[in-house]
C-alpha cells in the first residue's frame, strides 16, 4: 500500500453518529419514495410521481421559503439588497449543492479523507483546522481537504457531537484538533469555520486565549446570531438566537480578553444570499475582515472558488490578508 492509499483509509478512532443518521433517513426516503410509487403507478401516475418526489425533494420548497424570508429580513440590513432574481439563482445554488453534501460527503464519505497524523513532505509552515457548523460533519470539508492534499498542506478536523449539544461541551473536541494541527507542523495552526463552527471556535479561543493560532476564517457563521435561530427548541440552536444571552457572554469574554481591535485576526465571509444566517450583517464582527461575496447561499458560499483562494492564500502569506480589511 501507498503511502498516499494509507492517508486514506478511514481512521478507526473517529465515528459520526450523524452519517449513521443521515444514511438511515436517506434509505427511509427512499424505501417510501419507491413503495409510494409502487403503489399509485396504476392508479394515478400523477399522485405517485408528486407523493414519491416530496421526501426526496422537499428540501427544495424549504429552500425556497428560507430564501423568501431572508430577503424579507435583509430588507433593514446594511448589505446590499438582493434582487428576487438573485434569491431564485442562490435557491437553485443550494438545490443543487445540498444533496452532494448531505447525501453523499456526510453520510457516506465523511471518513474518506482523515486527518493528517504526520507532518505532508514538503514541511508546510502550518497547519489548517476544520471546524463545520450545524447538523454537519468532516466530510462538509471534502473539497477543502482534497485541495489541500494536492497542495501538501496538512490539516485536522473535529466531528462535533452530540449533533444538538451544547456549544460549550465541543470544547475538548477543538482543544484536541488544534493540539494535533499544531503537531503537524510546529507552528499555529489556521482555524477555519463553516456557520456554527465560526461560534465553536471562537468559544475554545476565548476558553484558551494563550493557544496561538495564525487566524480564524468563518464562512456564514452567525456571529451575532440569526433570526431563524427564534424556531429552534435544541441547546445550539437556542444558542445562535438574535440577541442572546450566550452570545452576549461570548462577547463580552472576548472583550475582557483583548479589549481592542479584539477580532483583527478574523476573516468573515458573509452573503446577501445567505438563508441560513441573516440578517446578512450578523455573519460579520467589528473591526475584522469582512468580505462580502453577493449572492451566495449558505452552504455554496463554503466552496466558492474566492472563499477557497483567499482564505488559503492567508497560509501562504503567514497570515497577513491578501485583501484589503474592512469593517463591518
Amino acid at each position: 500500500m501507498s503511502k498516499l492509499d494509507a492517508r486514506e483509509t478511514p481512521s478507526p478512532r473517529r465515528s459520526s453518529s450523524l452519517a449513521s443518521l443521515q444514511q438511515v433517513l436517506l434509505l427511509v426516503a427512499l424505501v417510501f419514495a419507491m413503495s409510494w410509487l409502487l403503489y399509485w403507478w396504476p392508479r394515478s401516475p400523477t399522485v405517485g410521481v408528486v407523493g414519491a418526489a416530496l421526501p426526496l425533494g422537499g428540501y427544495t420548497l424549504v429552500l425556497a421559503l428560507e430564501g423568501v424570508m431572508s430577503a424579507w429580513v435583509n430588507r433593514g440590513d446594511d448589505a446590499p439588497p438582493l434582487s428576487w432574481a438573485g434569491v431564485v439563482r442562490a435557491w437553485w445554488q443550494e438545490v443543487c449543492v445540498a444533496p452532494k453534501v448531505f447525501a453523499w460527503r456526510q453520510p457516506f464519505r465523511w471518513a474518506r479523507l482523515p486527518d493528517d497524523a504526520e507532518p505532508a513532505p514538503g514541511g508546510a509552515p502550518h497547519a489548517v483546522v476544520f471546524v463545520h457548523g450545524f447538523v454537519c460533519n468532516r466530510g462538509f470539508w471534502l473539497p477543502w481537504m482534497q485541495r489541500l492534499r494536492a497542495q501538501g498542506i496538512p490539516y485536522t478536523s473535529v466531528n462535533l457531537e452530540p449533533v444538538f449539544g451544547d456549544i460549550d461541551d465541543y470544547m475538548p473536541l477543538m482543544s484536541d484538533a488544534v493540539r494535533r494541527a499544531h503537531a503537524l507542523t510546529g507552528q499555529p495552526p489556521l482555524l477555519v469555520c463553516h456557520s456554527m463552527g465560526g461560534l465553536v471556535a471562537r468559544a475554545w479561543a476565548a476558553m484558551e486565549p494563550e493557544v496561538p493560532v495564525l487566524g480564524m476564517v468563518t464562512i456564514g457563521s452567525p456571529h451575532r446570531g440569526t433570526w431563524l435561530g427564534r424556531f429552534s427548541h435544541v441547546a445550539n440552536g437556542r444558542q445562535m438566537r438574535l440577541g442572546g444571552d450566550w452570545l452576549g457572554a461570548l462577547f463580552a469574554r472576548e472583550a475582557q480578553i483583548k479589549p481592542a481591535q479584539t477580532y483583527e485576526h478574523v476573516v468573515c465571509w458573509y452573503s446577501n444570499g445567505d438563508s441560513i444566517v441573516f440578517p446578512a450583517s450578523t455573519a460579520t464582527l467589528p473591526g475584522a475582515d469582512n468580505r462580502h461575496v453577493p449572492g451566495m447561499p449558505h452552504v455554496a458560499l463554503a466552496f466558492h472558488p474566492r472563499v477557497m483562494d483567499e482564505s488559503l492564500a492567508i497560509l501562504a502569506s503567514a497570515g497577513n490578508s491578501p485583501s484589503e480589511r474592512t469593517a463591518a
